[in-house]
Parts: C-alpha cells; sequence; structure tokens
C-alpha cells in the first residue's frame, strides 16, 4: 500500500471515527446530564460498584483476538469464523460464572439489589459476541463509515429507553436497560447490514495463532481494567455509594472529552501504524500524531479545571457539586493521556505483546499498593495517588514503546514541552483573571469569558513557535 493510498485511508478513517465518536458520545453526555438530574448519586454509584465485573467480562470474552485479526495481515473466512466461534463460547461461559458470583458480589457491597442487576447486565458478554468479529473485520479494512451509521442509531434507542424509563421511575434499571438496548440494537444491525457470515467452523491452528498473540493483550488489558475500576470497588467498600456517585461522575467527565479523541486516533493508528513497513516512517507518523492529539487534550483540559465548579452547576445541579474536587484532580492525568495511549499501540504494532504484558504488571503492581496505602487518607488523597501513578506510567510506556522506534524519551518530551509550557502560561493567566472577575455572576458567562481568554493565549503562541505542527494541521485540511 503506497504512502498516498495510507495518508488518504488516515485522514478518512480520522473523519469518519471522529464523526461516529462525536455523535454517539454527544448523545451519551446528553443522556449522562438529563439521567444526573433524574436520578440520585447513588444510583450511578451502584452500577459504578458492578464496573469492574462487566469489564472483565466483556476483557475476557474476546481474549484479544479481534486484536489479531485487525494485526493479521490477511486473515480470511477460517480466521475470522474461529474468532467468531471462540468468542461466543467463552461469552457464554462467562455469563455462567457471573450470574453465579452475583450473590457473593451483592453480599460483598451488602447491596442486594446488585444480584439482580448484574445478572441481568451480564447478558451484554454473550450479546457483545455476536458482533464483535464484524466490527473487527469493518476496522481491518478501515471502514469507519458503515461503523458510524450502525452506531448512531443503536445510541439513539438506548439513550430514549434510559430516559423514559429514568422518567417513569425505574431507578437504576434505567441505566441497566440503557446500555442493553444499545448493544441489542447494534448487535442487529450489523447482522442486517454487514454482508459477512460465520461458517461455524473452528481451527486449532488458527486459534492457536491468534489466542498466543491476544491472550497476552487481554492479561495486559485485564489489569488496566481491574486497576481502573479498582476505585469504585475500594470507595464502595470503604465509604457510601453515594460517594461511588461522586467519583465516578468526576471520574466519567474528565474521561468524556480525551477519550473521544483517544478512541478515534487509536482506533486508525492501530491499524494505519501496522501498514507501515519502516521505523522510520512509523517514527514520523507518531511524533506528528501525538503533537496533534496534544495540541487538543492540553488546552481543553486545563480549561474544564478552570471552570469545574459553573462546568457542575450548569450540567448536573448543585447536588453534584461535591464531586468537583475530585473531577479537578484526575483531569491532571487527562491533559497528557495521549502520550500514554499511542505509545502502546507502538507494542502492539511490533508484536510485542509479551513486553506489553510485563509492562502492565509491574504498573499495575504499583498503583494497587499506592490504592491501599490512600485509603486510610481518605478520596483526595486516593485522587491524587491515581494521577500520579497516571504519570508512573507514562514514563514506563515512553521509554520501553521508544526504544523500539529509536524515540527515547528526553525527544518525546522535547517534542511535546512546547504544547505544556504554553498551556501552563495560558491557564496560569486565567486563573487570575479569574479570581479577579468577581463581577461575572453567570455561569454560562463566566464559562464563555474563561474559554475565550484561554485560546486567545494559547493559539497566538502555538502558530508563533510550533510552525512545524501548525503546517501538519493545514496539510490535513488540504487534503
Amino acid at each position: 500500500m503506497g504512502n498516498n493510498s495510507l495518508k488518504k485511508q488516515a485522514v478518512s478513517g480520522v473523519i469518519w471515527t471522529f464523526a461516529q465518536q462525536f455523535s454517539v458520545q454527544i448523545i451519551n453526555f446528553l443522556v449522562q446530564i438529563i439521567l444526573a438530574r433524574l436520578l440520585t448519586p447513588e444510583i450511578f454509584g451502584l452500577i459504578a460498584m458492578l464496573t469492574l465485573f462487566i469489564a472483565i467480562g466483556q476483557s475476557l470474552m474476546d481474549a484479544g483476538m479481534t486484536n489479531s485479526l485487525i494485526r493479521t495481515k490477511e486473515p480470511d473466512q477460517l480466521d475470522y469464523s474461529t474468532v467468531f466461534v471462540t468468542n461466543l463460547l467463552v461469552s457464554a461461559g462467562i455469563y455462567i460464572v457471573t450470574y453465579s458470583i452475583a450473590p457473593f458480589i451483592a453480599d460483598f457491597y451488602n447491596q442486594q439489589i446488585l444480584k439482580d442487576i448484574l445478572r441481568v447486565f451480564a447478558l451484554s458478554f454473550v450479546i457483545r459476541s455476536f458482533a464483535a468479529v464484524h466490527v473487527a473485520k469493518l476496522t481491518k479494512e478501515m471502514n469507519f463509515k458503515t461503523q458510524m451509521k450502525l452506531q448512531v442509531p443503536s445510541t439513539i434507542v438506548g439513550a430514549i429507553v434510559g430516559i423514559a424509563m429514568a422518567y417513569l421511575g425505574f431507578g437504576v434499571w434505567s441505566l441497566v436497560w440503557l446500555n442493553l438496548s444499545q448493544i441489542i440494537i447494534f448487535t442487529i444491525q450489523n447482522w442486517i447490514f454487514i454482508k459477512w457470515r460465520p461458517s461455524f467452523v473452528f481451527s486449532k491452528e488458527r486459534f492457536k495463532y491468534h489466542f498466543n498473540f491476544g491472550y497476552k493483550l487481554t492479561l495486559s488489558g485485564l489489569l488496566d481494567t481491574i486497576y481502573l475500576n479498582l476505585y469504585p470497588i475500594v470507595i464502595g467498600k470503604y465509604f457510601t455509594a453515594t460517594k461511588v456517585g461522586f467519583f465516578n461522575q468526576a471520574e466519567t467527565l474528565r474521561r468524556f472529552p480525551v477519550q473521544q479523541l483517544s478512541a478515534v486516533m487509536e482506533k486508525v493508528t492501530y491499524p494505519l501504524f501496522t501498514n507501515i513497513k519502516t521505523d522510520e516512517q512509523l517514527k514520523s507518523v507518531y511524533r506528528k500524531t501525538m503533537k496533534l492529539a496534544l495540541l487538543i487534550t492540553v488546552p481543553m483540559m486545563m480549561y474544564l479545571i478552570l471552570v469545574a465548579d459553573e462546568l457542575f452547576l450548569i450540567l448536573f445541579g448543585e447536588k453534584w457539586l461535591p464531586a468537583v474536587p475530585y473531577f479537578q484532580i484526575l483531569s491532571c492525568a487527562s491533559i497528557v493521556s495521549p502520550l500514554s495511549k499511542y505509545n502502546l499501540n507502538i507494542l502492539k504494532v511490533k508484536g510485542r505483546s509479551d513486553l506489553f504484558l510485563k509492562l502492565e504488571i509491574i504498573k499495575k503492581v504499583v498503583g494497587i499498593l499506592a490504592v491501599f496505602l490512600m485509603v486510610p487518607f481518605g478520596l483526595t488523597a486516593l485522587s491524587i495517588s491515581y494521577v500520579l501513578v497516571f504519570y508512573f506510567n507514562i514514563a514506563i510506556n515512553m521509554l520501553f514503546s521508544g526504544r523500539l522506534i529509536d524515540y527515547k524519551i528526553w525527544e518525546q518530551l522535547r517534542d511535546v514541552s512546547k504544547i505544556i509550557v504554553f498551556g501552563s502560561v495560558s491557564f496560569s493567566v486565567c486563573f487570575f483573571a479569574k479570581k479577579a472577575s468577581v463581577f461575572i455572576e453567570s455561569d454560562f458567562l463566566m464559562l464563555v469569558v474563561v474559554g475565550g481568554l484561554f485560546l486567545s493565549i494559547f493559539v497566538p503562541l502555538i502558530f508563533l513557535f510550533e510552525r512545524n505542527i501548525v503546517n501538519v494541521i493545514k496539510g490535513l485540511i488540504k487534503k
């Protein structure tokens, strides 16, 4: 595949994946705002307590084999069908296990309603398995336009179901069926509109090939899943469901803007990187991708930290204000999250799932120790420890991924330092300006004024001192 073809696919992929991600997440975000006003923090806390078990089931269901399909140069019907059959059987087994342990999980939290919630919610494992290979096939072909056309309608249906049930007084079940209805509609659409059908054949040889690559990524993802969802478990055990709700809302909101960008870029860069032949070209593409991503995340997250109080009041109402300090602390991790995400894609592209797993073990051991050391000091200390561990993880990822493409950690830091410095300068000016703007009584007006001031400082600095990245943006717009 030629360079021009790769560029066209990459640009098209970014556009359609961004359109999908943006439209889907905007709908989900608006639904979250509506539900936050209809439901209590405690209800959101109950669902957050189960997030770990749902996420573990989803990780184990796939065993990383769809990632292997995307990485495989020319997968055929036998490859796709083998992975499909594996996903189906494994997901059914995971559901049976989850159904069986649901009463023990309810006892752990002393919340008996969680037993029925988990048993219903876990049906998503089996339903997802019917569409996993379809999605992998579209991703392999970089057909993100079709993925968008399938995702948006299912998101809208789920939103309608969730809001209607919340309005009618179904409480926590409105969140359960919001998610399930989305998955059901999405899966049905995949089978209607995508021509591929499984042959229900199974090859031990192909299974071993995909499993040997995928299981290491799965174990890595599992460690990451356990670590990320350890906080709701610990908070739910040692604090209250309401506290879990506050922390989870802060975590959800701070992840929302960065996740959209990360999901777009990661989904596009992984298949794109696999088609790049030389380390030199891979390094060049990676550098541009990383700087483009930080150009968005740095100013966006710094701005959100500045206006967190006004943002929570406008979006969720006064009852959610206790979540603001947690949001501001956790957002410090989101500022530079692309540095972590795209380094991990290098490891996968290079086929180093073994190194991927080893690094995840090291990082998660450090993270889990930090959780249990900080619990006695309260939720604020726990939030701070999360951010510190996150920056430790970034350093590890940059160090080892950089070695594979001769991109040393000091080079990476040098490449992104200007963007971070310009963001910090803009943040400092806006912070003191906001403190002095006591005459602005409208929360919405404060959002607008601070945002305008931030951009009026940050954008000129980028244009003056980061001409290379500006030229890259111009080139992408022309294409």
